[in-house]
C-alpha cells in the first residue's frame, strides 16, 4: 500500500547486512524474538505491511532509533514459514519511507513513518544519463559473461519506468550495503541515476583492465604451449629422420671440453656440480643460455695451460735492441728480471709501470718484452674506465652480464701466464659504481691475486703467474696505495740524435715497406731527418716524426706508381715542397745580450726549451710587474730573487734605483710555471742592477732560496738537449743535479761545459763576468 507524504504507524523489522529496495522481493530469516514479534504484528494487519530499516551496526540485536538508517522501505509479507525458534518470510518492497518517531512497545519496535517518494525529473539530461547507464550495463555484462550474448533495449524507457528498474538493476549488480543505502536515500531520480552511472563506469574500467591483463597472460601461455608443441613435434621429426638435437650437440661438445680440461683440484667439484646442473636444465629455458655461457667460459680458461718462458738473456737483448733504440736502463731492468726468473722459476713477477710522455714507445716496449720471453701478449686501455665491474666482471644475475677484462684477456691468450699491459692507468675515473683502482690493487698485488675471483666467473683464478705491465703519462693522478705496489721506470723524451737514429733504423724502413718501396728507390739523408725533427715536429716521442716520414714516402710512391724509375733521395731543401712550410722555430743563442737579459732552460711535455728572461726599470712604479703568462710558483720565484738582491746589494756592488722593475718572459701565449726559473730571474736582475751583461753562451736553471742557496730541479736531460740544440755550450746547474747527467749520452757531455753551483753568488759569478772580483769558487767539469 502506498501512502505518499502521509504519516502512518508500522511495526519495524531491523534488517542486517542488506537494503530492501522498492519493487524487490527478498527472503528473510530471523530467530530474534523482537523481529518475530514485529512480523507477527504485520501478519495480523490487513495490509500485512512492515517498516524495513537497515541497521547501522549489524551486531546489535536490540537496535534503537539511532541504530537504524533514517530512510527505509515499507514492505509486504508475501509468504512465510514458521518453525519452533525461527521464521522465514518473503518481503516485497513497496515505497521509500522515513522514520519520524518510535512508539514504545515491549516486545518489538513500532514507528511512525512517512512516505517519501522519489522526485522524477523529465529533461534531456535524465534521458542522456539513462542511455549512458544502459550502454554501461551492456558493457558490464559483456565483460562479466563473455560467452553469452547480452541483449538490452536500445531506447531508454520513460522516466517513470526507469525509476522502477533502477532498484532491481542495483540488486542485480550486487551493490554493497553502503552504496545501496546511498542509492535508496537519493531523493531524486537524477541523483540516483548519477550514483548508478558512477558505479557502473568504475566497475567497467576495472573489468576492462582485468580483461587486458588476462588476455596478455593468456596470449603468453598460448604462445608457450604452442612453442612446446612445436618443439615436441620437431624432436619427433628429428628422431624419425635420424638427426640429433642441436642442444644435444652443444652438450656433447661441452662434455668433451669438460673431460679434456685440466681443472685445478680446488674447483673441480664445484664445476662438475654446475655441469650436471646444466644437463638438467631444459634447452629452451632462459636459464640454460646463462648457465651454458658460464660453463663455456670456465672450460675455455687456461687454468693450467702455460707457455714456456724463453730465458736466454742474449736473445732477449737482441730482441729488445731490434725493436727499440736507447732505453738502456729499461732494457737492463728487463734483463735483470729474466735473470731472476731463470735462477728462481717460482719468483713472483713484478708490476712494472712505464711512465713517460706519449709516443716514446711504452706500449711497443711491452710487446717486445713479451716476444723476448716467448709469452702471449694482451693489452687493454684503462683510460676513461670508471666502473669497477669492467675489471671484476658483472654478476650473472644481471641481464647481459660479462666477465671482467682480466678474465677476457686470459681467455683470448689461451695461457695462464701471458704478459698483460694495462695502458693509461693514470686516466682511470671513479664514480658511484665503484673505484677501479681498488680492484686493481687486488689484481696486481702478488700477495692477493693468487685467488682472484671474478664476479661473473665466481671461481678463484690464480693471477700470480701473469706478468703485468702498466703505462702512464704522469704519476700524479695514480692513487698512492696502488702506486706503492708498482715499480716505476721513467722513459724520458728522445733527443734529436736519438730521434734521428730511431727514424733511420726503424721508422724509414717500416714506412718504406708499407708503401711498397725498396731501399734503392727511396732514401733520406741524416741531415734531412735532423731538419724534420727541428722544423716540423715538436714532441717528446716520435709519432709526429713517423707521420712526416710517412708523408714523404707516400709522395715518392706516387712517382713510382706513375712509372718514374729514378731513385729518390730526400734532402733538406726538398722538405718545403713536400711537407710545406716549416712549422716550428728553434730559439738560437744570441751573440750578445744587453744588461737585464739572462738565458734560462725550461722543461715541457714536448721536451726541453730555451727561454730568455728580460728585466727593465720602471722609475714611476712602486710594485714589481710580471708578464709572459707566468704561473704562481714562477711569480713567487721572481719576488724571491728581487728580495734577495735587495738584501745583498752591497755584497754584489749593485745600485738598485728607486721605483719598480718589470720582468718579462717572451712567448707570452704559452703558460709557464715552476721554480727552476728562479736562478735565471736572479741573474737577469743582477745584470740589470749592475749594468753588466750576462754571458750569451751560458744558460742556467735552478731553484733559489732567500738565504742564497740553489736547489736541484728536474728535467735536466731535456734542458741540456735544448741548450745543445740552441748552440749553447755552457750550462750552470745546481750541484745536486750532477748525478742526472748520467742519463745523457757521452757525445753530448763531451760537447758541453757544465758549471755546478750551490749558491746564488757562485751562479752570478759564473754568468756575469766582473760582477764580483776574485777567483770563481764554482766547480767546473
Amino acid at each position: 500500500m502506498i501512502y505518499a507524504n502521509r504519516t502512518y504507524e508500522l511495526p519495524v523489522l531491523p534488517v542486517k547486512n542488506a537494503v530492501v529496495f522498492p519493487y524487490i522481493v527478498i527472503p528473510y530469516l530471523t530467530d530474534l524474538p523482537r523481529s518475530i514479534a514485529a512480523i507477527d504484528c504485520a501478519l495480523g494487519r490487513e495490509d500485512k505491511t512492515l517498516a524495513l530499516f537497515t541497521q547501522r551496526n549489524p551486531r546489535s540485536n536490540n537496535p534503537g532509533l539511532h541504530d537504524l538508517y533514517s530512510i527505509g522501505t515499507s514492505g509486504v509479507v508475501r509468504l512465510f514459514a514458521r518453525s519452533d525458534t525461527a521464521i522465514q518470510v518473503f518481503l516485497q518492497g513497496v515505497e521509500r519511507i522515513e522514520i519520524t518517531d518510535l512508539i514504545p512497545r515491549a516486545s518489538f519496535l513500532m514507528a511512525r513513518v512517512r512516505g517519501v517518494p522519489m522526485t522524477k525529473e523529465q529533461d534531456i539530461i535524465t534521458e542522456a544519463m539513462g542511455r549512458d547507464i544502459l550502454d554501461l550495463v551492456k558493457r558490464y555484462f559483456t565483460l562479466t559473461h563473455p560467452n553469452h550474448d547480452v541483449t538490452l533495449p536500445q531506447v531508454i524507457p520513460s522516466e517513470a519506468d526507469f525509476s522502477q528498474i533502477i532498484y532491481p538493476l542495483a540488486q542485480l549488480l550486487g551493490f554493497s550495503v553502503d552504496r545501496s543505502q546511498a542509492l535508496l536515500e537519493a531523493s531524486s531520480l537524477t541523483t540516483a541515476m548519477q550514483l548508478m552511472e558512477d558505479y557502473l563506469r568504475h566497475e567497467v574500467q576495472i573489468l576492462e583492465v582485468r580483461k587486458k591483463i588476462s588476455d596478455q597472460a593468456q596470449s603468453k601461455i598460448s604462445k608457450n604451449q604452442r612453442d612446446y608443441v612445436l618443439r615436441e613435434q620437431l624432436e619427433a621429426i628429428q628422431k624419425e629422420l635420424g638427426e640429433s638435437n642441436p642442444s644435444d650437440n652443444d652438450f656433447a661438445e661441452l662434455k668433451n671440453k669438460f673431460d679434456s680440461c685440466e681443472l685445478p683440484d680446488a674447483i673441480y667439484d664445484e664445476v662438475k656440480k654446475d655441469f650436471l646442473r646444466l644437463k638438467r636444465i631444459p634447452a629452451m629455458s632462459p636459464e640454460y643460455q646463462v648457465a651454458r655461457f658460464h660453463m663455456e667460459l670456465v672450460l675455455d680458461l687456461p687454468w693450467n695451460v702455460a707457455t714456456e718462458d724463453n730465458l736466454n738473456l742474449n736473445n732477449a737483448r737482441k730482441i729488445l735492441n731490434e725493436d727499440h733504440y736507447g732505453l738502456k736502463d729499461i732494457k737492463e731492468r728487463i734483463i735483470e728480471q729474466l735473470a731472476v726468473m731463470k735462477l728462481n722459476p717460482g719468483a713472483k713477477s713484478p708490476i712494472l709501470c712505464f711512465v713517460g710522455p706519449p709516443g716514446v714507445g711504452k706500449t711497443s716496449l711491452g710487446q717486445s718484452i713479451a716476444r723476448s720471453l716467448g709469452r702471449k701478449f694482451e693489452r687493454f686501455s684503462l683510460g676513461g674506465l670508471s666502473d669497477e665491474a669492467e675489471l671484476r666482471g658483472h654478476r650473472r644475475t644481471y641481464i647481459g652480464a660479462m666477465p671482467g677484462r682480466i678474465i677476457q684477456a686470459l681467455r683470448r691468450s689461451g695461457a695462464c701466464n701471458p704478459l698483460i699491459m694495462l695502458d693509461e692507468i693514470d686516466k682511470m675515473g671513479r664514480e658511484f659504481r665503484g673505484d677501479p683502482a681498488a680492484a686493481l690493487m687486488e689484481i696486481l698485488d702478488p700477495a692477493q691475486n693468487c685467488t682472484f675471483r671474478d664476479n661473473y666467473l665466481d671461481l678463484p683464478f690464480d693471477l700470480s703467474r701473469v706478468f703485468f705491465i702498466v703505462t702512464a703519462n704522469s704519476v700524479d693522478t695514480i692513487p698512492k696505495p696502488l702506486f706503492d705496489r708498482m715499480e716505476t721506470l721513467h722513459i724520458s723524451g728522445y733527443g734529436e740524435e736519438e730521434k734521428r737514429e730511431i727514424a733511420r733504423q726503424y721508422i724509414v724502413p717500416r714506412q718504406r715497406v708499407d708503401a711498397g718501396l725498396t731501399a734503392e728507390q727511396f732514401s733520406i739523408s741524416d741531415d734531412t731527418l735532423i731538419h724534420i725533427v727541428h722544423r716540423y715536429t715538436r714532441e717528446a716521442g716520435v709519432r709526429e716524426l713517423e707521420r712526416m716520414i710517412g708523408k714523404l714516402v707516400r709522395k715518392v710512391a706516387i712517382r713510382f706508381a706513375e712509372d718514374v724509375t729514378d731513385p729518390v733521395t730526400i734532402r733538406p731543401e726538398d722538405l718545403a715542397k713536400m711537407l710545406g712550410p716549416e712549422r716550428f722555430f728553434i730559439e738560437k743563442m744570441r751573440k750578445t745580450l744587453p744588461p737585464g737579459v739572462a738565458t734560462g732552460l725550461a722543461w715541457t711535455e714536448l721536451g726541453g726549451d730555451v727561454l730568455y728572461v728580460e728585466a727593465i726599470n720602471l722609475p714611476h712604479k712602486k710594485s714589481i710587474t710580471l708578464t709572459g703568462y707566468l704561473g704562481e710558483v714562477m711569480k713567487e720565484s721572481a719576488i724571491a730573487a728581487a728580495s734577495f738582491l735587495h738584501a745583498q746589494s752591497r755584497q754584489f756592488n749593485l745600485e738598485i734605483p728607486a721605483g719598480a722593475v718589470h720582468i718579462h718572459v717572451p712567448a707570452g701565449a704559452i703558460p709557464k710555471d715552476g721554480p727552476s726559473a728562479g736562478l735565471t730571474i736572479a741573474a737577469a736582475l743582477a745584470s740589470l742592477y749592475s749594468g753588466r751583461p750576462t754571458r750569451s753562451d751560458t744558460a742556467m736553471t735552478g731553484e733559489i732560496t732567500l738565504s742564497g742557496l740553489v736547489l736541484p730541479v728536474g728535467g735536466i736531460k731535456e734542458k741540456v738537449l735544448a741548450a745543445r740544440r740552441a748552440n749553447i755550450h755552457r750550462i750552470v746547474l745546481p750541484a745536486e743535479n750532477r748525478k742526472d747527467l748520467q742519463e745523457l749520452p757521452e757525445y753530448v757531455l763531451a760537447e758541453l761545459d757544465f758549471v755546478f753551483v750551490g749558491s746564488i753568488e757562485e751562479a752570478l759569478i759564473a754568468a756575469i763576468p766582473g760582477l764580483v772580483s776574485g777567483e770563481s769558487p764554482v766547480l767546473r767539469k
